[in-house]
C-alpha cells in the first residue's frame, strides 16, 4: 500500500491539473483580498469568508481531478492491471490511491491557507467590531474543510472503482460536493416550514427527508464563524461532525474496495 501511496503522491505533484488548479486557488485568494474593498467596515471578515469558500472549491476540483488521473483513467485504460500484478491486494491499491489524494489535498490546503492568511492580514488595517481570529480557530476551520474534502474524495474513489468512464467520478463527485454542502440549509428551510409554501413542502419534503439518510450534511464541517466572528462551535459538535464524516468516508471506501476486489477486467 505504501508503494501505491508514494507513487500516487509523485504522480499528483507532477500532473498538470495540480499546477493549473493550484494557480486557480491562488487567484481565488487574490479575489478574496480584492473583495475586502467592497466592505469598508468588515474587510477582513469578507476576505476570509470568500477565501475559505475559494479554498474549498479549489480542493474539491483538485481531489476529483487526482482521483480521475490516479485511479479512474487507469481503470478505463486497463493499465491498472500492471499495478495489480504486484503481490498485493486490490484493497491496498485503492486505499493507497485514496490516501495519496488526501495527502496531496492536505499539502494544497496548507499552501492555500498560508496564502489566505497573508491576504487577510494585509487586506486592511480598519479596526472591526468583530476582529477576525487567524490563529488556532483558522486552522481548525481549515481542518474542517479538509475533512469535507476527505469525504468527497472517498465518494470519488468509490465511483472510480465501479465506473468504466473516467469522467464519471468527476461529474458525480462535483454534484455530490455541491449537494452535500447545501443539504443542511435545505433541511433547515424545509424544517421551518419553507416560509409557508405548502407546495414546496409537499413536493420536496419527503425526498429531502430520504436523502438525508444517504448523503451526509457537510455543512456541519463548516466552522468559519469561529475565526470570522469569534463564535466557536462546541467540542461535542466538532467531535460528532468529524466522527460522522470519517465514518461515512470509511463506509463508502469499504463498499468501493469490496466491489473492486471482485471486479473482472476483460
Amino acid at each position: 500500500m505504501l508503494g501505491f501511496f508514494l507513487s500516487g503522491v509523485r504522480s499528483g505533484l507532477r500532473g498538470r491539473s495540480f499546477q493549473a488548479v493550484l494557480v486557480l486557488g491562488f487567484l481565488l485568494v487574490g479575489v478574496a483580498f480584492l473583495s475586502a474593498g467592497f466592505s469598508p467596515r468588515h474587510p477582513r471578515t469578507v476576505a476570509l469568508d470568500i477565501g475559505l469558500s475559494g479554498i474549498r472549491f479549489t480542493l474539491v476540483l483538485l481531489s476529483l481531478f487526482w482521483i480521475q488521473e490516479l485511479l479512474a483513467r487507469e481503470v478505463e485504460r486497463k493499465t491498472v492491471l500492471h499495478s495489480l500484478a504486484y503481490p498485493t491486494t486490490r484493497g491496498h491499491f485503492v486505499l493507497g490511491r485514496y490516501l495519496a489524494v488526501v495527502a496531496l489535498s492536505g499539502m494544497a490546503a496548507l499552501a492555500l491557507g498560508l496564502g489566505l492568511l497573508g491576504a487577510v492580514a494585509v487586506a486592511s488595517d480598519f479596526s472591526q467590531e468583530f476582529p477576525v481570529t487567524l490563529g488556532i480557530p483558522f486552522w481548525i476551520t481549515l481542518g474542517g474543510v479538509l475533512l469535507d474534502i476527505a469525504v468527497v474524495t472517498a465518494v470519488g474513489t468509490a465511483l472510480a472503482t465501479v465506473s468504466t468512464v473516467s469522467v464519471l467520478p468527476l461529474a458525480v463527485g462535483l454534484a455530490f460536493a455541491v449537494g452535500a454542502k447545501a443539504l443542511g440549509a435545505t433541511l433547515d428551510y424545509i424544517g421551518q416550514g419553507a416560509d409557508g409554501d405548502t407546495k414546496i413542502m409537499s413536493l420536496f419534503g419527503p425526498a429531502i427527508g430520504a436523502v438525508r439518510w444517504i448523503v451526509p450534511d457537510l455543512s456541519r464541517l463548516d466552522w468559519r464563524n469561529w475565526p470570522m466572528y469569534g463564535l466557536p462551535p462546541g467540542a461535542a459538535e466538532i467531535g460528532w461532525a468529524a466522527t460522522a464524516a470519517l465514518a461515512y468516508a470509511a463506509i463508502v471506501l469499504a463498499l468501493g474496495i469490496l466491489y473492486f476486489s471482485r471486479r473482472e477486467f476483460s
